[in-house]
């Protein structure tokens, strides 16, 4: 996965994963129009989404024709974000609502085999 998140943090990949999202199915000179950078340079980051499962290619005889993967993304998406998706981030978001003060429906809930955190311990209570 984290190979996925290195391909995604380069903007010419990302630029390229969303020509596929206009329009599936492009050839690399396809994907090299309106972009400032060379036909070697493309292919380059084409490999490399290949690489992580991003891009499929099928060829279609001296064609090769690049298609968008979504089934890591969306992995992606279910792992990262959708543990936060029962937590209220609004109320969150300035610091003004203690986890402790939301209702229990709105807490996020621990994953399951996730290791309980230790407690905290104020350093500057006296000792007992």
């Amino acid at each position: 996965m984290t190979d996925i998140f290195r391909a995604l943090a380069d903007e010419s990949r990302r630029k390229l994963l969303d020509k596929l999202v206009a329009r599936n199915g492009q050839t690399l000179q396809q994907l090299c129009d309106d972009l400032p950078m060379t036909r070697q340079a493309v292919s380059k980051h084409l490999a490399i989404l290949e690489q992580v499962n991003l891009v499929a290619v099928h060829r279609r005889g001296r064609e090769k024709h690049h298609y968008l993967n979504p089934v890591p993304l969306a992995k992606l998406v279910r792992r990262w974000i959708g543990q936060f998706e029962d937590m209220s981030l609004d109320l969150l978001h300035d610091g003004t609502a203690p986890i402790e003060k939301l209702p229990p429906e709105r807490r996020m809930r621990p994953r399951a085999g996730a290791k309980k955190a230790a407690p905290k311990v104020d350093e500057h209570a006296p000792a007992s």
